[in-house]
């Protein structure tokens, strides 16, 4: 996973996540990536400082940092897994069922393609894409 802040046209910035350099590349190309305050989709990679690592101090405090996020986002996924129903790769087809049949939901995840997300939103359909931590990283 790789995180890039990112700016707008309309001079906002905010962070995204992505698989790799590549996969935002290619959303970029596809025009899938939009701003998340005005939705346009001239979004650009903002000027970050690279990440480079040392032996002081502050490499244990990221190591402690990165600890920290990798419990929370494994706490996050205990949560979705006990309260939401696994729809794997149907994921689209079961969101849009809820959202045009009116279904009650207790909450899905799954696995959607980047093109699939944006047809859902472009629907109006609201979804989220979070870092999914495997399991054996706890």
């Amino acid at each position: 996973m790789i995180k890039y802040n990112l700016i707008c046209q309309c001079k906002k910035t905010f962070e995204s996540w992505f698989a790799s350099s590549a996969e935002y590349d290619a959303l970029k190309r596809k025009r899938l990536i939009s701003c998340i305050y005005c939705e346009s989709k001239n979004v650009n990679k903002s000027i970050m400082a690279p990440n480079l690592s040392s032996k002081s101090n502050k490499s244990l405090e990221k190591t402690k940092v990165q600890k920290n996020i990798i419990k929370k986002l494994s706490n996050f996924r205990k949560y979705i897994e006990k309260n939401c129903e696994n729809v794997g790769d149907n994921f689209l087809k079961e969101a849009k069922n809820i959202y045009y049949d009116n279904k009650k939901s207790k909450g899905i995840y799954g696995k959607a393609t980047p093109e699939e997300t944006a047809e859902l939103l472009d629907e109006g359909i609201e979804v989220i894409t979070i870092p999914w931590i495997n399991k054996k990283e706890n």
